[in-house]
This record gives structure tokens, C-alpha cells and sequence, in this order.
């Protein structure tokens, strides 16, 4: 039996609590060994609550608990910094997203790990959530055929909703140009559930297209109140294909697949029906999503859910979000027990921060296309104003 990977948490934001730790315990490959904090006092109450060692020196917390992975969970705006002092320490790392905000510093992060022969995995989990895995299995299996055009309808901010978009054309697509439009809009007054406030509010529009190698399109729709707003209840993710399309339409997280192929007589959809199936005909875990198709060479096609064996505690199974932040976790813990490369890994997470930058610097451009990779003076000169 091999021994279980120790694990150490990285930073004191409230993810590290809530979700990394609880994660970490759950998953039998894996050990808890310590946490990490900036000061003694926030450091202190996470290894109380998680019941292991706490330190404030990063060295010393190596020295004394022999961790193989960091988990780095900080403020959002120290992502970069703290994942490079990890990576320059030595430790394979599952960062949070964006894997840096400042593109040359996610160029330092990936070159401080070829240095030091560490891997490196972010926690991009929205392609990874178990509706969006049964859709991409599909998709490899050439059910839809070639993907022409893909769509983020609001299915998720920046760099998310740009992996999703991605990830119906392949992560191997290489994006090309970038064209975008930013525009902030006034709104009436409502309810904002993030701020636990009321009155009037603005809202920030981001609306991108993307030109990939062969002709293929990415379209990209944001707006910064779509996580907590009424007036903006839409979430979708959309592709358009050679044999039929996809999309996701909801209410918030509500949401419904529609997906179809052609019928026999080549003159009307044929919407596939996908089956969730839990561990007991009254609800538990999540086993499977199964996918029904018309197709004799595909008829059914299984997406199986790799921790439907595993509990958060007190017998609540793991939600789809934890599912996929999981599924970033074993992508790390998989890559550095084999030698391999993570699934998604820094390059693709840099490649969606890019992307996102590039929409807003092309806006602020006057709507002119974008070449990428972006030049690193584009960005000094949005960020200089």
C-alpha cells in the first residue's frame, strides 16, 4: 500500500478552512500535515480548527513536517507572490486562480518550477465540474464532430468563463487574436447579495472574441454584478458543432443541458438526455452522469464520479463545485506521483488570464484586435493608465 502524500496549506483565506482542509482530510490518498500563515494569530486558528501544526516560517514548516504538496490559498491579490515563494521553496503547488495577476509573474512562477523540477496545477475547477466533464467526454468521442464556435454566456468572471469557452474547442486550440468591448452601464436600485446592501448599482460589461488557429471562435460574455444580481439571472455556456450544438440555460446554478445531434431522417434534433445517478434511489452520492444518445456506435456514455465513495463528514456528500476542486487537487497529487504533467497545469492558466487581459486591453485600444501572445507592453501601458 502506498503511503498517503502529505499536504500542507498554504495561507489563511477562508477557502483554506471551509474547503482545502475538509477536501484534504476527506481524500484517502492524502495527509494534512500543516497550514502556513503570515502572523502567528491567523496561522494559529487554522491548524486549531484543521487539528494540525501551525507555522509562520515557511522553511521551518518543510523542515518539520516533510510536505510533498502546498495548497496556496491567500488573498486574491497575493496568488502570484505567495505560489512563487512556494515553488521557490521547493514544493509542488496547487495554486488558486488566476495563477498570477501580473503576467510576467506567472512567467516567473513557471520558469521557478522547471528550475526546480516541481509541478505546478491551478484550481480551475468550473471545466471540471461533473455537467461540464460528461459534455467534454461527448466531444472527445466526436459525437458533435469539429467544434466550430464556443461560447461563456455568463457562466463565469475572466479567466473562468474563458476556460469554459476553451475547453469546447480543446485546450490544445491555440488563440490567435482577441477583440473586446468594455463598457460600465448604471442600474436601478436592487438587492446585492455579496454586499448585503441595497441601492443603485453599476455594472461592468466584458464581451470578447477570440479568433483561434483554423478559423475556430471563441466568444467570451461577462458582467461583474452576475454573481448576485436580479437583473442579470442568466448563466450559460454554449457550443456551436459539425454535428449538432450544446447549451447550458439556468437560472443561477440551476441550470439545464440541452444538447443535440441530428435524427435518422437528418431533419430535426435529437436532444441527448442525461441521467444523474446516485448511490440510492433516494438520493447520496453522485455515481455517474449518464448521457442517452441516438448513436449505435455511442448509445450511452458514462462520466463516473472519481469520489462518489467519498464523504465531507457527518455523512453530506461532496456538491459538484467540490467535485471539481478535488479533481484540480488529484491532478496535482497524480502528476507529481507519476512524473507527468498536471491536466490543466500553468501554461493553460495563463493562457485564460491573457486572454481576459487582452479583451480589456483591446477595448481600451479602441476595439482593435489583440495578438497573443500579448506583449508585455500592452499591459504596462493599461496598467500605467
Amino acid at each position: 500500500m502506498n503511503p498517503k502524500m502529505r499536504v500542507a496549506i498554504i495561507g489563511t483565506a477562508a477557502r483554506s478552512d471551509y474547503l482545502y482542509g475538509p477536501i484534504v482530510k476527506a481524500l484517502p490518498e492524502l495527509e494534512l500535515v500543516a497550514v502556513w500563515g503570515r502572523s502567528e494569530g491567523s496561522a494559529r486558528a487554522l491548524g486549531e480548527s484543521l487539528q494540525v501544526p501551525h507555522f509562520t516560517d515557511l522553511q521551518q514548516l518543510i523542515d518539520h513536517t516533510a510536505p510533498q504538496i502546498g495548497i496556496v490559498s491567500v488573498a486574491y491579490g497575493a496568488n502570484g507572490e505567495v505560489g512563487l515563494m512556494v515553488v521557490e521553496h521547493g514544493l509542488s503547488v496547487l495554486l488558486e486562480t488566476p495563477i498570477a495577476h501580473d503576467l510576467e509573474e506567472a512567467d516567473r512562477i513557471i520558469e521557478a518550477a522547471q528550475r526546480k523540477g516541481v509541478k505546478v496545477e491551478v484550481a480551475e475547477q468550473f471545466h471540471r465540474r461533473p455537467l461540464e466533464q460528461i459534455k467534454l467526454k461527448l466531444i472527445e468521442l466526436g459525437i458533435f464532430g469539429r467544434v466550430h464556435t464556443s461560447f461563456n454566456d455568463f457562466a463565469g468572471h475572466g479567466y473562468h468563463g474563458v476556460s469554459v469557452m476553451r475547453s469546447y474547442l480543446g485546450f490544445d486550440a491555440r488563440p490567435l487574436t482577441v477583440t473586446g468591448m468594455v463598457r460600465k452601464f448604471g442600474l436601478d436600485a436592487h438587492w446585492s447579495l455579496l454586499s448585503g446592501s441595497r441601492g443603485l448599482r453599476t455594472e461592468t460589461q466584458e464581451h470578447g472574441m477570440v479568433e483561434f488557429e483554423g478559423g475556430r471562435i471563441g466568444i467570451y460574455h461577462w458582467t461583474d454584478v452576475g454573481y448576485d444580481s436580479a437583473l442579470r439571472w442568466w448563466r450559460s455556456s454554449r457550443f456551436l458543432a459539425e454535428k449538432g450544438m450544446g447549451i447550458t440555460t439556468g437560472i443561477g446554478g440551476d441550470v439545464d443541458e440541452r444538447l443535440s445531434v441530428l435524427t435518422h431522417d437528418r431533419e430535426a434534433p435529437h436532444f441527448i438526455t442525461l441521467e444523474r445517478r446516485l448511490e440510492r434511489n433516494d438520493g447520496g452520492a453522485l455515481r455517474q452522469i449518464v448521457a442517452h444518445t441516438p448513436l449505435p456506435e455511442h448509445p450511452t456514455v458514462v462520466w463516473e464520479n472519481p469520489f462518489k465513495s467519498v464523504k465531507k463528514g457527518h455523512g453530506v456528500q461532496w456538491h459538484d463545485d467540490e467535485i471539481g476542486v478535488a479533481s484540480c487537487l488529484m491532478s496535482l497529487v497524480n502528476a507529481v506521483s507519476s512524473g507527468t504533467e498536471p491536466s490543466y497545469g500553468p501554461l493553460q492558466a495563463k493562457l485564460d488570464q491573457e486572454i481576459t487581459q487582452a479583451i480589456r486591453l483591446s477595448s481600451r485600444e479602441g476595439g482593435i484586435p489583440i495578438s497573443l501572445p500579448v506583449d508585455p507592453q500592452w499591459v504596462r501601458r493599461m496598467e500605467q493608465g
